[in-house]
């Protein structure tokens, strides 16, 4: 954390921190009425423009019944983090079409002993500018030119929300996903999971990105990560599209969930445009 701060100050941002070390509680770092404290003082607190998450893991879902939602939304603050981060991202897209984004985190990304120019171009990139591109070799996908609201994050995170109020109905969008640690097989079930609820019917496009961290087995007879992805492609009414480098991994872009977007794929390149 403290390579983080330094990072940023170095980069010349006024860092305030509201995370207390000390205050652990079970495997959460300090109760959840203590964590919500902080987000609401961030959203009060006039000399803040942009709240990072520390890290992912899991919590944030916890929160979401005790945090002041009309609070947050009115702040106009910029919420930035990844991962469980997404449950976050999703209700204030839900209950106010809020725009967040989707990008690094404190320690998992600038407090890294070497943090990633690509990770760090793409983050400035996306907060500072009104529009912002990401084009990126991908090859496999489908000839694709379509636009509509961006939106999506931890896959895990995304179904755990479906029915609930903190799940945005967008129309026509271009839903992102990326997870880690989960095996294809599971990959597929959450992605089933999401057509099955009539999610993907109504959407665009499904964008993956990164899904690493897991290991196949012999039992898995061969069906790798590929496999899964052939299969999905097959059964979805929607395009689906691979390359997006985001998710838990060095290199990543920052995307603005909730934007106007536009997707272009050829045979050799993906390209996103956002407009926040």
């Amino acid at each position: 954390m403290q390579r983080a701060i330094a990072r940023l100050e170095a980069h010349g941002c006024r860092v305030k921190c509201f995370y207390d070390p000390a205050a652990i509680h079970q495997r959460f770092g300090a109760s959840d009425e203590a964590r919500a404290a902080p987000m609401h003082a961030a959203a009060r607190d006039a000399e803040v423009e942009v709240v990072l998450a520390l890290r992912g893991g899991y919590g944030m879902s916890r929160l979401l019944p005790l945090l002041d939602m009309p609070l947050l939304v009115r702040s106009g603050k910029r919420f930035v983090g990844h991962s469980d981060f997404t449950a976050l991202q999703l209700a204030l897209l839900a209950q106010a079409q809020t725009i967040s984004y989707a990008g690094p985190m404190a320690c998992s990304d600038f407090g890294t002993e070497t943090p990633s120019d690509y990770t760090m171009q793409h983050f400035w990139g996306c907060l500072s500018q009104p529009c912002h591109e990401i084009s990126v070799p991908a090859r496999g996908n489908a000839a694709l030119d379509i636009t509509g609201t961006l939106w999506g994050g931890n896959l895990s995170m995304l179904c755990h929300l479906v029915g609930t109020p903190y799940f945005p109905q967008v129309e026509q969008g271009i839903l992102f996903v990326e997870d880690i640690n989960e095996h294809p097989y599971r990959v597929e079930r959450l992605l089933l999971q999401l057509q099955l609820a009539g999610v993907l019917e109504r959407q665009q496009a499904l964008v993956l990105g990164d899904f690493s961290g897991y290991r196949l087995v012999p039992y898995d007879n061969g069906y790798d990560f590929e496999s899964m992805v052939d299969y999905v492609r097959e059964r979805f009414r929607i395009p689906v599209v691979t390359g997006l480098p985001f998710g838990h991994v060095h290199d990543k872009v920052t995307l603005a969930v909730g934007a106007q977007a536009r997707l272009r794929c050829t045979a050799a390149q993906l390209t996103l445009s956002m407009a926040v």
